[in-house]
């Protein structure tokens, strides 16, 4: 597949990501959406007589031609949405990007992928919650995401940088530039081990609307959005409301109720939009991260399925028979008891570590 072709389809004027991918399923590649005529194109759902008048190819693959030139003398990585090093959580989005810029050496398809945001006016006990879960991650096969700008997503950035976790800045401009500059010199540490990824080609400049879209990206490509410190308005909240559409998990450190920046946090928390978050622990384990066999065999060492009661063993016994996770509302039907005793029964069986809580009201024997 020509790399012309596919750099050019992000230029084509009315085509979004969705178009394209519906071009790109009805046509099989990106070259040959260039080579179709009118009444294919027209056959295409989505496109009509008024988008396919507002579409002039020539002027695209023009543009393409110039930006393969940044691309060749700058060294950008062009990543497409059929390629295989493509972030695959983010491919999962209706309004995934057809085609990312990136810097650096990351791999966007570890086994964790966490994203952390947060305000631009970080304070102090923002910033020690940071390095206490950057620090707390390292010990599992991660890349952390954020966005690059000033508070805590660079601290964020120079936390991973610190402990050696590779970590990859989303921006929300071409990668001809750096916003806000003062982060410079760590989006250039970053290339090292991580990197920069964009869906906006050289020349673009940072303005307001580019950010919500880059916050999707932030959100689209993790397994989970953390967010530290934020006000009821601005970039975090955005993406933990994205986030929470693409039915990721989102977390969220508790503050004081009269903290301006634990605001946001504490409203996501309150409207159950976040689990509420402590430490790097509680994520791993809602997200089932636990570590090989020997943690397993150590609980069940300390804790023995005879110290259940009557009615957890029914419990115990039931998810335990289950090759797959239980939803409360099946176990509420196999063990024939009322929601209110299961649910009391389950929090005691967790706390003592028999069971795991998983997203979704989900039950597995620990």
């Amino acid at each position: 597949m020509s790399l012309l072709h596919q750099v050019g389809l992000t230029f084509i004027k009315n085509i979004g990501p969705t178009l394209a991918r519906s071009l790109l399923i009805h046509f099989g590649d990106a070259e040959q959406i260039f080579k179709a005529s009118k009444w294919k194109l027209l056959k295409v759902p989505g496109i009509g007589e008024k988008t396919f008048s507002g579409i002039d190819f020539a002027v695209a693959l023009f543009k393409a031609e110039e930006e393969l030139k940044f691309i060749e003398k700058n060294e950008v990585k062009v990543v497409f949405y059929t390629d295989s090093a493509y972030p695959k959580r983010l491919k999962n989005c209706a309004d995934a990007p057809i085609l990312l810029y990136s810097k650096g050496n990351a791999n966007f398809n570890l086994p964790h992928v966490v994203s952390i945001v947060g305000t631009r006016s970080a304070t102090e006990y923002g910033k020690q919650l940071c390095r206490q879960l950057v620090e707390e991650l390292q010990q599992y096969n991660i890349l952390i995401v954020s966005g690059l700008a000033l508070g805590i997503d660079v601290a964020t950035h120079k936390e991973s940088l610190k402990h050696n976790i590779p970590t990859v800045g989303v921006l929300g401009h071409g990668l001809d530039r750096m916003y806000p500059s003062q982060n410079r010199s760590t989006a250039d540490k970053m290339l090292e081990n991580g990197g920069l990824l964009t869906e906006f080609p050289s020349g673009t400049i940072p303005d307001r609307e580019n950010f919500p879209q880059r916050n999707r990206i932030v959100a689209g490509m993790a397994d989970a959005t953390v967010v530290i410190e934020a006000s009821v308005k601005g970039g975090a909240l955005i993406t933990a409301e994205i986030a929470n559409s693409y039915n990721r998990d989102v977390f969220a450190f508790p503050g004081r109720v009269d903290d301006e920046y634990s605001e946001g946090c504490n409203f996501l928390i309150r409207n159950n939009k976040a689990a509420l978050l402590t430490c790097a622990a509680d994520l791993a384990y809602s997200l089932g991260w636990e570590r090989g066999d020997d943690t397993k065999k150590a609980i069940e060492q300390l804790t023995l399925p005879m110290d259940l009661s009557a009615d957890e063993r029914i419990i115990f016994d039931i998810i335990n028979q289950h090759k797959t996770p239980l939803a409360i509302d099946d176990l509420t039907i196999k063990a024939n008891m009322p929601m209110s005793l299961l649910a009391m029964n389950l929090l005691n069986m967790e706390m003592q570590g028999f069971i795991r809580s998983l997203p979704g009201k989900i039950y597995s024997v620990n």
